[in-house]
C-alpha cells in the first residue's frame, strides 16, 4: 500500500444543514476532490440524526466513535455515507477470525529485486492509514481476537502514537486520521445467543471510545422508502402497499425476537433481499421463504408463517393451521 492521497487535508467547510438535512448550525471539514478511497454516495440512504451528529463529531473534533446496534441497521454504511458526502477517504476492516496482528501491523515479505530475493517489511493497514487523512472503520469490533484488540488499543490512546517494533519507528497519526468502529454488543459478549463469536471486551478499551452511539431500525415509512428506492419495481401505489406489508412482517419478527418467541429477526437488508428476490420469482410467498423463512429454526417457522399470514392474509405450508388440518 503506497498510494498517496490527492489532498492531504480538508480544504473546505460544509454546512450540516445543507449537506445532511439536519437542523444544526454545525460546519464540518470536507474535501473538494474525491479520492479513490472515498465511498460512493447512495442517494437513497436515510440518515439517523443522532448517529450522524456523533459521526460528524468524530470527523470534526477527532473523537473516537463507536456505533452499536443490531445487525442490518446500516452501522458501517452510515459512517461510509457520511464520509462519502465529505469526500473523506475511508477504509473498512472486518475483524473476523481471519484477521491477525500481522495483517494490521505488517510483516516481512520476500520479493525479487534485480534478480535477487530480498526481505522487505510490508506495513499493514493500521500504519498505512495512520499516515494519511483516512477514516479507518473496524467492523464487528466485538468479534476481534484478543491479540488484534491489543494492537488497536495502542491507537485508541489520546495521542494515538503507534510503535512499529520491527522497524524501530514511532508513527504519529496524520492530523486528519479518524477512527471508527461498529459493534453488535458493546463488548458485553453473546448475552442473548444471537451473535456467536463476539467477545467480552476489556472495559478499559471500551472506555477509550469517546462517543458511543446506538443505531436502531428505521421508522416504518423510512424503511418502506428505502426498499422502494432500492427496488424500483415497487415504486408504485400497489408496490407501496406490498412493501408496507413486508415491513410489517419484519416488525413482527423484531417484536417476536424481543419477547423471546423467535431467535431470528428480519433486518432491513433482508427486506430488500426479499423485494429483489420477488423480482426474480414473481411470488411473494416463495421469495419470502427463500429470503428469510428457510433461515429460521424449524420449530419457529410456524410462528413466522403466522406473522406472514397476518400481514398478507395468506397461509404458508409451514403454518400451524395447515399442519393442524392435515
Amino acid at each position: 500500500m503506497t498510494e498517496t492521497m490527492l489532498i492531504e487535508q480538508p480544504d473546505t467547510m460544509v454546512s450540516v444543514r445543507e449537506r445532511f438535512g439536519i437542523n444544526s448550525d454545525l460546519r464540518v471539514p470536507a474535501f473538494t476532490e474525491r479520492d479513490d478511497h472515498v465511498p460512493e454516495i447512495d442517494p437513497a440512504y436515510k440518515f439517523n440524526e443522532d448517529v450522524t451528529l456523533a459521526i460528524l463529531a468524530g470527523f470534526t473534533q477527532d473523537r473516537r466513535v463507536m456505533i452499536q446496534g443490531l445487525h442490518g441497521t446500516g452501522k458501517s454504511t452510515h459512517i461510509e455515507q457520511v464520509a462519502a458526502r465529505l469526500n473523506w477517504p475511508c477504509v473498512r476492516v472486518n475483524l473476523d477470525g481471519h484477521i491477525s496482528r500481522l495483517d494490521l501491523v505488517g510483516k516481512d515479505t520476500i520479493s525479487l529485486r534485480d534478480g535477487k530475493q530480498v526481505t522487505e517489511f510490508q506495513e499493514g493497514i493500521v500504519p498505512w492509514a495512520l499516515r494519511r487523512p483516512v477514516a479507518l472503520i473496524f467492523d464487528e469490533f466485538d468479534a476481534g481476537r484478543p491479540d488484534v484488540m491489543f494492537v488497536i488499543q495502542r491507537i485508541l490512546e489520546r495521542d494515538g502514537k503507534f510503535t512499529l517494533l520491527d522497524q524501530n519507528e514511532v508513527i504519529h497519526p496524520h492530523p486528519y486520521f479518524r477512527l471508527f468502529a461498529t459493534a453488535n454488543t458493546v463488548g458485553l459478549g453473546n448475552l442473548n445467543g444471537l451473535y456467536h463469536g463476539t467477545q467480552v471486551l476489556n472495559q478499559a478499551q471500551i472506555d477509550r471510545w469517546n462517543i458511543v452511539a446506538t443505531l436502531n431500525y428505521l421508522p416504518r415509512e423510512d424503511e418502506i422508502a428505502i426498499v422502494q428506492a432500492r427496488v424500483p419495481s415497487f415504486a408504485t401505489e400497489a408496490g407501496h402497499k406490498q412493501v408496507a406489508a413486508m415491513v410489517a412482517v419484519a416488525e413482527l419478527t423484531r417484536k417476536g425476537f424481543a419477547s423471546g418467541d423467535v431467535s431470528t429477526l428480519m433486518s432491513p437488508r433482508t427486506v430488500i433481499s426479499w423485494a429483489e428476490n420477488n423480482e426474480i420469482f414473481h411470488d411473494i410467498s416463495r421469495s419470502f421463504r427463500l429470503s428469510f423463512l428457510n433461515k429460521c429454526d424449524e420449530a419457529e417457522r410456524p410462528i413466522v408463517a403466522e406473522y406472514f399470514q397476518r400481514c398478507f392474509n395468506q397461509e404458508l405450508a409451514e403454518s400451524y393451521l395447515l399442519h393442524a388440518s392435515s
